[in-house]
């Protein structure tokens, strides 16, 4: 299946859910468990399109000790289709014929304390606008799959448990973060240069290569970041993270989410910093 089908196999998908599932709200209650005395057990994890947020790449390339540029080059792919305005990140199956998540093991997943946020939602998915929804509010649903042996189980669980059962108040909240970026309303009508988009995927994805745009370019020359925020994002990636998310409200929608110093403007204006190093992710 090629990336054309596999996004069209995806958005016929939730067109059914927006017009077949039934919609749960953080009270409801289903039953559900996965352990390896369900007979079904570690089947889910194999050939399956697993998109990962930036949080899911920064708590996994941790866990693996790696840098991004190591784990998106070995664990991940980044389909392309005509129709889609931003680049996204997919977890690489791995080449057996199963196709198996290359972090399974037979006792189960081998990073199981930072797997990615679709991981620890199954059994229950989540719509929210911007993602087919029109003049709806979020919910949840659940996929309940007739393959699946652990909706068998006697264990239940409302909505809101699972969420807390399976860490995902965290996950949720870094979330929220990266959908105020990439479903934001500019993209509605417009479309990102080469350079943006490369901008984009840097920022959300690559969090060293922008820890050196930030450090290594001419950046802090030209924008007016305070010492604190700069220690901070220096060591702590979470920092970094919200840090690149300010940034690209402000290089991509024109949000007065950063400062430019006094100087960086003036040059602007007399068009002598138009192409500066620090200015143009680019140049970097």
């Amino acid at each position: 299946m090629n990336n054309e089908e596999k996004m069209a196999k995806i958005v016929a998908l939730k067109k059914e859910i927006l017009e077949n599932y039934k919609r749960l709200n953080l009270n409801d209650s289903f039953r559900f468990s996965c352990n390896k005395d369900v007979p079904c057990f570690n089947a889910c994890c194999k050939d399956i399109n697993i998109f990962l947020t930036p949080y899911d790449i920064l708590r996994m390339k941790k866990r693996l000790g790696l840098s991004s540029e190591e784990f998106l080059s070995k664990f991940t792919l980044t389909p392309f289709t005509k129709d889609m305005k931003l680049p996204v990140v997919v977890l690489k199956m791995g080449e057996d014929p199963s196709k198996k998540c290359s972090f399974v093991s037979e006792d189960g997943c081998t990073i199981y304390e930072d797997r990615p946020w679709p991981c620890r939602m199954y059994p229950l998915g989540f719509a929210s606008p911007g993602e087919g929804l029109e003049n709806e509010k979020e919910f949840y649903f659940l996929m309940d799959e007739p393959d699946c042996l652990g909706f068998k189980e006697n264990r239940e669980y409302t909505v809101e448990s699972w969420l807390s059962d399976q860490g995902l108040n965290e996950y949720n909240e870094m979330g929220e973060f990266f959908k105020e970026i990439s479903l934001h309303p500019y993209f509605e009508k417009n479309d990102l240069s080469p350079e943006k988009m490369e901008m984009y995927f840097t920022a959300c994805y690559n969090l060293d290569k922008f820890r050196r745009f930030i450090f290594a370019s001419n950046f802090l020359k030209y924008f007016d970041v305070d010492n604190e925020t700069i220690e901070k994002i220096k060591e702590d990636d979470i920092e970094l993270m919200k840090f690149a998310f300010r940034w690209l409200k402000f290089s991509l929608f024109g949000e007065n989410t950063m400062k430019m110093k006094d100087e960086a403007v003036r040059e602007r204006k007399e068009g002598i910093g138009k192409n500066k190093k620090g200015v143009d992710f680019q140049d970097e």
